[in-house]
């Protein structure tokens, strides 16, 4: 099993808050779908501020590439993408593996 932690770092012109409404409207349904297994989506409180962090749980790196290239092939992921590219100043993934 492996989680993946997908981390956006926002422009200040765009919240946390600003971006889940975009998500929960036109992306959630869509990725939780194909993707399956979301821990769930956090915004940051304590250090690096204006921050989404997003954590996935798949059986294995495998079907995480299976699943993401699936995400990546649906044109209603890329209209999406298009709205919420515009509010990240970065963003960064850790792939992690359960030790305990």
């Amino acid at each position: 099993m492996i989680v993946e932690e997908r981390c956006y770092v926002l422009h200040p012109t765009a919240s946390p808050a600003d971006f889940m409404t975009i998500y929960r409207r036109d992306g959630q349904e869509l990725q939780t779908r194909i993707l399956g297994g979301l821990l769930g989506y956090f915004a940051t409180e304590v250090g690096g501020l204006n921050t989404v962090v997003s954590l996935w749980e798949y059986p294995s790196f495998e079907e995480r590439q299976r699943r993401r290239a699936l995400l990546a092939a649906e044109p209603g992921w890329h209209a999406y993408l298009g709205q919420v590219r515009p509010m990240i100043q970065s963003m960064s993934n850790r792939l992690m593996i359960r030790t305990l």
